[in-house]
């Protein structure tokens, strides 16, 4: 299980809603990863690929959900030379902090 995200974040400030979830590595041989994102389907698996290739090291990014209802989305990362895992960890982080300037922005003008 690879955890991206840790209850000490919540402490030092982070919003409640920080993402905290679970990925099981199903494959990682050289630049080749795939993972499953448990309880997660099509809004952040596509999330995900899309912040994958905004990085030039990605070759391929995609992901595959059997059933919405009753599977975990399932997804594929190929890298030219940097570690996959590396790439995947940094595209999380990249999406995490527009979400928190997302959500400062936000929370200047709902007052």
């Amino acid at each position: 299980m690879l955890d991206v995200g840790t209850s000490e974040k919540l402490k030092k400030g982070y919003s409640k809603i920080y993402l905290i979830m679970e990925i099981n590595i199903l494959e990682s041989k050289g630049n080749l990863l795939k993972v499953e994102l448990v309880g997660k389907t099509h809004t952040l698996g596509n999330a995900i690929v899309n912040e994958l290739w905004n990085d030039s090291e990605t070759v391929v990014a995609g992901y595959n959900v059997k059933h919405p209802q009753i599977s975990n989305a399932i997804l594929i990362l190929e890298t030219k030379k940097k570690n996959p895992k590396k790439v995947l960890v940094d595209a999380l982080k990249r999406m995490d902090k527009r979400y928190q300037e997302f959500a400062t922005k936000f929370k200047k003008i709902a007052k």
